[in-house]
């Protein structure tokens, strides 16, 4: 594998000559921000899911990425799933984000695992599974994540058709007030702090002051004055 930098367009050749019809679209992007005009490349590629995994392979091949998360949106009748990834990362002007997209059919939200190819990828497949209620087949670890242990079983909080949140479990927070037997903090008003503030500014005992008319002070002699006199 070589860190030799590839353009977006170049990368993009490589995916649509190696998956022909297996891409559903590929769109690069290329643009620059800033007052430096900093350049950024994006390829965005959707294609089936059965070539999911050897799509991260060529990209390793590539680069080895460096994964983001992946992302899930509910779409109605599927569910994208978004791999973001970045290759030749840490390169000045170089560096490609590529995402892959897969859609699943609600009736078979299965996909197949990358931890494989990727190891850190294992934690944001988990988090896939309890929001969204995908199933990531291979996947080593199949605990949830975020969700605590007594969640209702079937609700996934991002999904946005029945399985997602139920209104009953929706709380509006502005109405449910303070918990019992936890005091609230004490809390001044504005005026009574100042007042204090003023107080405490009259107590400091004041600095000395000459007398009117008073000569100053003569200046202490400088070691180079105290050497000269010597």
């Amino acid at each position: 594998m070589s860190r030799t930098p590839m353009s977006a367009a170049d990368v993009a050749e490589v995916f649509s000559t190696a998956f022909g019809d297996g891409i559903e679209s590929i769109d690069v992007k290329e643009w620059a921000e800033g007052s430096r005009k900093v350049k950024n490349h994006a390829i965005w590629i959707r294609l089936r899911r059965d070539l999911l995994k050897e799509a991260v392979r060529r990209l390793v091949e590539i680069d080895y990425p460096h994964l983001g998360v992946v992302s899930g949106v509910d779409m109605g009748e599927y569910i994208d799933l978004q791999y973001h990834l970045a290759i030749f990362f840490g390169i000045p002007d170089a560096e490609i984000m590529v995402t892959l997209t897969v859609a699943l059919p609600k009736g078979d939200l299965a996909v197949p695992t990358i931890s494989d190819i990727i190891p850190g990828a294992v934690y944001t497949e988990r988090e896939k599974q309890e929001m969204l209620g995908i199933t990531v087949t291979g996947i080593p670890d199949t605990r949830g994540l975020f969700l605590p242990a007594d969640f209702p079983k079937g609700v996934y909080p991002w999904r946005k058709d029945e399985t997602g949140i139920r209104d009953d479990m929706v709380r509006e927070l502005w109405t449910v007030g303070r918990p019992e037997g936890r005091p609230a903090p004490p809390v001044k008003p504005k005026e009574k702090k100042k007042k204090e503030e003023d107080a405490a500014a009259a107590a400091a005992p004041a600095a000395p002051q000459q007398p009117a008319g008073a000569p100053e002070p003569e200046a202490a002699p400088s070691e180079t004055e105290v050497t000269k006199d010597e």
